[in-house]
């Protein structure tokens, strides 16, 4: 089998970029305001997302300034978050997710002014959690991101978006599977950064992305791509009517069988 390799990364991210760390802390037992304050200063970011984030979190404000929203789930003690060096126009918006057995989730936006970017932590369901991504996509504009812990296997199926972020595992299924559970998605932007963090005391890695608007014929090219590349899976996979032309008429050709 052959392994598409990833894009390469466009050299010049411009003023308009903007880097944007996600993290899922662990709750309670994982990471604690000491080791988000270590993590700003190294890497200094224009936005931290954070899934998992207790009460506790609010207290980074005291420590590294700037500004901070917690949307908690309903009847739990963690949720989303979101810090950032400087203030933002409006606070996030809380977004109500398609509910699990279990759990409730929510979401957060944050409007950037030259993009969206949404904070998840999807649910397991692997039905339900591109359920939830859908209905995120409704809030979202025509330029913007979503970043977090999807808990998704696979591709997260999302019309219109890109997969742009690092393609390393983020997280390991009982210390032992490794699996890519952070992600970034994004619409009508451009990706010039990414990496994968030092897991620290969470059980995931922090994700690292450098994005930018891209270039209104930039957009336009990048969603036919992503059409290009639905309708090349959909062939791979032999799904009816997109076999291709089955001989041209009057040329007394065979269809060919698919391999």
């Amino acid at each position: 089998m052959l392994l598409r390799r990833p894009s390469p990364l466009p050299a010049d991210p411009g003023q308009n970029a903007r880097k944007i760390v996600s993290w899922n802390l662990l709750r309670r037992t994982g990471a604690a305001v000491d080791c988000l304050v270590d993590l700003i200063e190294r890497e200094r970011p224009d936005l931290l997302l954070m899934q998992e984030a207790t009460q506790e979190i609010a207290a980074l404000t005291e420590r590294v300034g700037g500004v901070f929203a917690r949307a908690p789930l309903p009847g739990r003690i963690h949720g989303p978050a979101m810090w950032s060096p400087t203030p933002w126009e409006k606070p996030p918006e809380i977004v109500a997710l398609p509910s699990g057995v279990l759990i409730d989730r929510v979401c957060q936006v944050l409007d950037c002014g030259d993009f969206g970017v949404a904070n998840v932590h999807l649910s397991h369901g692997q039905v339900l959690n591109r359920r939830q991504l859908r209905r995120i996509a409704l809030h979202l504009p025509q330029r913007a991101a979503v970043l977090g812990d999807y808990n998704i296997v696979g591709p997260a199926l999302l019309p219109g978006f890109r997969d742009v972020g690092p393609r390393r595992p983020t997280h390991a299924m009982v210390d032992v599977l490794p699996l890519r559970l952070d992600r970034c998605l994004v619409r009508g932007l451009v990706c010039h950064e990414r990496s994968v963090l030092p897991r620290g005391l969470s059980d995931h890695h922090p994700i690292v992305v450098r994005l930018a608007p891209a270039p209104e014929g930039a957009a336009t090219m990048g969603r036919l791509r992503g059409m290009a590349e639905a309708v090349g899976r959909l062939r791979r996979a032999g799904a009816p009517g997109t076999s291709g032309r089955r001989g041209r008429p009057g040329s007394g050709a065979a269809a060919a069988s698919p391999k």
